[in-house]
């Protein structure tokens, strides 16, 4: 079964930048709509942005628009998520998942998800 690895969290001043990438062994990521999603403490998990299996399509939440830029090397198999001007309420671990079917943010629609990598923004 497709395995997901997220990794690149940590702990970040407001204002800062991360980059995650998100990466599998064994299986191809190029057939898939890769999305980054996110859970903050008490609340429910949301979509953040996702990347349609060519890299010709993106989609992102108004919350992170201008901010954050998804893309995806499959030559390498692996799927970024660059996070700047990082504020405090991205706070929140971040998953990385695959879609086998279309091009959505709709966290039902994923088929495999990885376990996720902390994102910590404080002063």
């Amino acid at each position: 079964q497709l395995q997901l690895v997220e990794s690149g969290g940590g702990l970040v001043e407001p204002g800062g930048s991360l980059r995650l990438s998100c990466t599998a062994d064994g299986y191809t990521l190029g057939y898939y709509t890769l999305g980054w999603f996110r859970q903050a403490p008490g609340k429910e998990r949301e979509g953040v942005s996702c990347i349609s299996s060519s890299g010709g399509r993106t989609n992102y939440a108004d919350s992170v628009k201008g901010r954050f830029t998804i893309s995806r090397d499959n030559a390498k198999n692996t799927v970024y998520l660059q996070m700047n001007s990082l504020k405090p309420e991205d706070t929140a671990v971040y998953f990385c998942a695959a879609d086998a079917h279309g091009f959505t943010l709709v966290e039902y629609k994923y088929d495999f998800w990885g376990q996720g990598t902390q994102v910590t923004v404080s002063s």
